[in-house]
């Protein structure tokens, strides 16, 4: 998705600057003889581009040395990824195939989940995009993908495919061109647009390629590559794979909360089979909510669960106080806590934020995906607070100010410290007022100050 740094697969950088390979000399081999992992050291550059041609159906496969230097990324450089992922998309091409053809869109788009996650539902990039089709949280919910402590939606194989084919219906009525719809569901259509202005209003994404940001430069041509692999994986000699599949399951629906492990004790199965049926409940628990929530179990084991429903979820209660616990004091969770938005202002740094809103560092680090501490004038920062905390915070937003007091002794500014106030409040009130001229003027050593008490503001 665009705005995130794409699931990392280690791709050298140099091959954005990859030059024409030399043919390999042939094999003296006999083939029956070469061992499991053989490869070729070279592939040939005119058979890849015969295969390619033959591949192409509704989106253009347009080979060159770009997509080459891919192609021998994913067949000869990392091929425990490409093995990795040939032996997953069993299990998910299928999911894809179905919603692909439901909204009417190209078979061919099913390989861009690779490049997005590597086929794992649970992956998580370092700025907070998630799942198959990494969904950021704000685009997520656009899409109707819920997002909670406990439920992540993005991370549902079934309904993060369904929101990705209309986002990607939708980016395609954009710009009528396919590989430019993939172009932008990496960067946005903003990017794209940007790109297409500075190439004098070109309409292919070859045409505008240089324009675009470095990343989503090898995102079309690595689409193109692994689209190549997977459908000759066998003339580069990936055999003998481990194929996964997806057993048999029914649906229940379950509102009440549960503990996935002694659900999966109770039904006799390992909780990594449920897990693998629902990737999108997050901490292999189910809360208790007024949602009822679609919960996947082997169709086998649906009628023992049906008929003992109520003693299989009595007893599933019992992990309720320790999962809730984790639930609150997490970081970055917000569990019952409500969402607010913050505008940075000059001089706000992330402790003082914190402080203000009693919240921690970590929290805000997590929920707006920062790395480290530099915030910009302007920002907008999501806040999470319990309700009675959001209520008195927006309680005090909307009051009438009242008189900041002061008080004059022996020429100097004196301010009387009122209930609730901090350090950061109190340089908010004076021009040219600092927190660390506060302490300075008043030989404090920490943030601690008290109601009643007088300090020195100048």
């Amino acid at each position: 998705m665009w705005r995130k740094i794409k699931y990392e697969f280690t791709l050298v950088i140099a091959l954005a600057t990859i030059a024409p390979f030399a043919v390999a000399q042939p094999q003296t081999v006999a083939e029956e003889d070469q061992p499991f992992d053989h490869f070729p050291e070279f592939s040939d550059y005119d058979l890849i581009a015969d295969r390619m041609s033959c591949l192409q159906e509704t989106i253009p496969l347009n080979f060159n040395n770009r997509v080459f230097g891919f192609v021998k990324y994913f067949a000869e450089k990392d091929r425990d990824y490409t093995r990795m992922v040939i032996d997953r998309a069993t299990y998910y091409f299928p999911i894809f195939e179905y919603y692909l053809q439901k909204h009417g869109l190209p078979d061919e788009i099913k390989y861009l989940s690779i490049i997005e996650s590597g086929l794992n539902p649970r992956a998580i990039s370092r700025v907070g995009a998630v799942g198959l089709w990494q969904f950021m949280p704000y685009t997520g919910r656009e899409y109707k993908l819920h997002q909670d402590w406990y439920i992540d939606e993005r991370m549902d194989p079934y309904k993060a495919t369904e929101a990705a084919c209309i986002y990607l219906k939708r980016l395609y009525g954009m710009f009528n061109d396919w590989e430019l719809a993939m172009a932008a569901y990496n960067t946005g259509p903003g990017n794209v647009r940007k790109a297409i202005r500075r190439s004098g209003y070109k309409k292919k994404f070859w045409e505008i390629y240089r324009y675009l940001p470095r990343e989503t430069r090898s995102y079309v041509p690595q689409w193109a590559a692994i689209m190549y692999v997977m459908n000759y994986a066998e003339e580069h000699n990936f055999i003998e794979p481990q194929r996964e599949y997806q057993m048999a399951y029914d649906t229940v629906m379950v509102d009440k909360f549960a503990d996935l492990k002694i659900v999966a004790s109770h039904l006799n199965l390992c909780e990594d089979d449920l897990t693998k049926l629902n990737p999108a409940i997050k901490h292999s628990a189910l809360p208790d909510t007024k949602r009822s929530y679609a919960f996947r179990l082997p169709k086998d084991v649906k009628p023992y669960f049906t008929t003992h429903r109520d003693s299989i979820l009595t007893a599933a209660k019992a992990g309720k106080s320790r999962i809730e616990y984790k639930a609150r004091n997490s970081v970055g969770s917000t569990y019952g806590r409500d969402r607010i938005v913050y505008r940075v202002k000059s001089g706000d740094v992330l402790g003082t934020i914190a402080q203000r809103y009693k919240v921690r560092v970590s929290d805000l680090r997590n929920w707006n995906n920062i790395r480290g501490n530099i915030i910009r004038v302007g920002q907008r920062l999501n806040i999470w607070l319990y309700p009675d905390r959001k209520r008195k915070i927006l309680a005090a937003a909307n009051a009438k100010p009242k008189p900041t007091p002061i008080i004059n002794l022996d020429g100097k500014k004196v301010y009387q410290v009122q209930p609730g106030d901090t350090l950061w409040d109190i340089s908010r009130k004076f021009n040219g007022l600092t927190i660390e001229k506060i302490k300075k003027l008043n030989n404090l050593s920490g943030n601690k100050i008290k109601p009643g008490q007088k300090l020195i503001i100048g």
